[in-house]
Parts: C-alpha cells; structure tokens; sequence
C-alpha cells in the first residue's frame, strides 16, 4: 500500500470572522490533512482570535499573525513558505472542502497540479448543498494545457461567469521548490491566474476532473469584484510577462485574454478620467484609438446591467452553479 502524502491546506484570512470556522472545519474533516496554516493578513475583525481558538483544540491549525496587510498573494506566499506538507492544497477563507475531496483527487497519479469542479453556491445554499447529488459525479480526470486553460479564462467562452482561474488546485511543493515558484506579490487581482499559468510554463502537469468538490460562497463584494486601474494595469504587465517564454498557440491564446484585460482597464481609466479631470478629458481618452471607445461603450453597458447580474448570480434555482461545464 502506497504510503499518502502529506497534505498542507493553505488559507489567506482577511476580516473573515463568519466564514472561517466552516473553512477550517471542512479541511480538517479531511483524514488526509497534516495541518491548516491560516495567514491571518492584518485583520481588523475577530478572524485572528477565532483562528486561535481552532489552533488551541486542534494541533495540525497554525495561525501566522501578519501585523500589516499584505493582499490574498502576499499571505499565500507566507503560508507557501512554512508549509511543510508534500502537498499543498489552496482553500480560501469563506470557502470549504467536500467530504473526501482530498482522498479523490490524491487517488488520481501523474500530476503536478489537480483540481475539481467549483460549485458556486449563497450562504444560505451552503448549508444544504450535497455534493453527491451535483452532476458530474464519477467523472474521470482530464490534461489540460497552458493554452486550454488560458482560453478557459475568456468571457467570450462563458455565458455565465466561469472562469479556470477560480479552480483551487492541490499543488506539488517539490514542483515549486525545484522551480522557485510563489505568487506574484504585486498583484491583487488574478494572482491564481498568474500562479497557475507560470507553474503551466515551468512544465507542470495540470490535472482536472468536472466532478465537484469545492464550495465557493458567491460575494456580489468579493475583491475580485471590483477592479481598481492599479490591480487591472498590473494583470495586463504580468500577462506581457507570460508571453516571453509561451509557444505560438499559447501565445495567441494570452493575447486574447490580454485584449478583454485590456478592455477592462481602459473602461476603468475611462471613469478615473471622468471622476478627475471631467467628461472632456475623458471622451478625449476614450477617442484615442486602439479600439477604446468600443471596450468603454461595452463597460458602460455591463456596469448598468450589474445589478441585475447580482440579483440573478448565474444560480440555478436549486442554489447552486457549477464553474466547468459537465459536459465538456
């Protein structure tokens, strides 16, 4: 019988009092967990304390106290860095594990990443959601590439919000360690995004099944939200990064996903102008060429629509959606 490896689940913890207890709780129902290291980033709620009560029944919970506020990367690269589990696992604060996820994705050999589907459920659908009964059950593991899954982070791809950058893969240690891989510090916006397509060009062998075992709480307030032109100017630099060491087929595939980036980021320069200089300055960027006026007329016309998006969340009625498709 194979010896199972040692299992690190990681969780950046920010002003997450209410949530946090169900995060650690489903992670430790988890026979294959060694220990939850919690970075709790400068919290200004009870997150920390609520932590160190978990930490104080059970030994395998370590709280690492930041005293100044570092962003989601800079406290998951805290937690890379005294994790000591031969696997690491991400689950975010409001977030939680199936029963026997870790046994099922383990189970699966010959990868340097794994991940699951991502069931997107309310608070309220958290409570009885049942993994079980979720289609996709029993299905079987796919590769997948840096190509696929950067053009699997395309709006143009989605009807509904779904984008792989979401997935929160097991991760190899030994794959970081040898190629001196962390998150990028700078960015607060598409940090996983960035992670997963440099561990993808580094070689890492990417593993996914459509079969769920994540829960994500839907936030209509959550960080990735709401972007500021600092965060989405910062994706855009990272994505130019990429480029340097991509084949020609992910290339093009980074160059479709920097264009709705891009988009994005003249939309947001577009209402900083407004906001700062008035409508003049900011008609006079938005006629500048590069085909702005289109991307900021499209962003005028999503942000009226946001509040119906938030009313509807893409939920089905039975409260839950699922961030890859079954029947892919």
């Amino acid at each position: 019988m194979m010896r199972r490896p040692t299992v690190s689940v990681l969780i950046a913890a920010h002003d997450c009092a209410p949530t946090i207890g169900r995060a650690i709780a489903s992670a430790l129902a988890q026979p294959e967990t060694s220990e939850i290291v919690v970075v709790d980033d400068a919290s200004g709620d009870d997150t920390r304390a609520c932590v160190a009560g978990w930490a104080a029944r059970d030994d395998r919970v370590r709280l690492v106290a930041l005293e100044t506020n570092v962003g989601p990367a800079g406290a998951r690269n805290r937690a890379l860095k005294v994790a000591t589990g031969e696997v690491l696992a991400l689950l975010d604060s409001d977030d939680f594990f199936a029963p026997g996820r870790l046994a099922r994705l383990l189970a699966e050999p010959g990868w340097d990443m794994i991940a699951d589907n991502v069931a997107f459920v309310t608070e309220r659908g958290a409570e009885t959601l049942d993994f079980a009964s979720l289609p996709g059950v029993g299905r079987g593991f796919e590769a997948i590439d840096a190509a696929s899954f950067i053009r699997g982070n395309l709006a143009s791809a989605h009807h509904t919000r779904g984008e792989m950058g979401f997935l929160k893969p097991l991760l190899s240690r030994a794959f970081l360690l040898r190629h001196g891989l962390g998150y990028d510090g700078t960015l607060r916006l598409g940090e996983d995004y960035d992670f997963y397509v440099r561990m993808l060009l580094a070689g890492a062998r990417f593993r996914i099944t459509r079969q769920a075992g994540y829960g994500a709480i839907v936030r209509s307030n959550s960080l990735s939200a709401r972007h500021s032109t600092v965060d989405l100017g910062a994706l855009d630099t990272a994505i130019a990064r990429h480029e340097a060491k991509a084949d020609a087929v992910t290339k093009a595939a980074m160059r479709a996903y920097r264009a709705e980036v891009r988009a994005k980021l003249d939309h947001r320069v577009f209402l900083d102008r407004k906001a700062q200089e008035g409508l003049a300055a900011a008609m006079k960027y938005a006629m500048g060429g590069g085909g702005r006026l289109a991307a900021i007329v499209r962003g005028v016309a999503r942000d009226k629509l946001q509040p119906l998006r938030r009313d509807r969340d893409g939920l089905r009625d039975d409260g839950y959606r699922l961030l890859l498709d079954v029947a892919g």
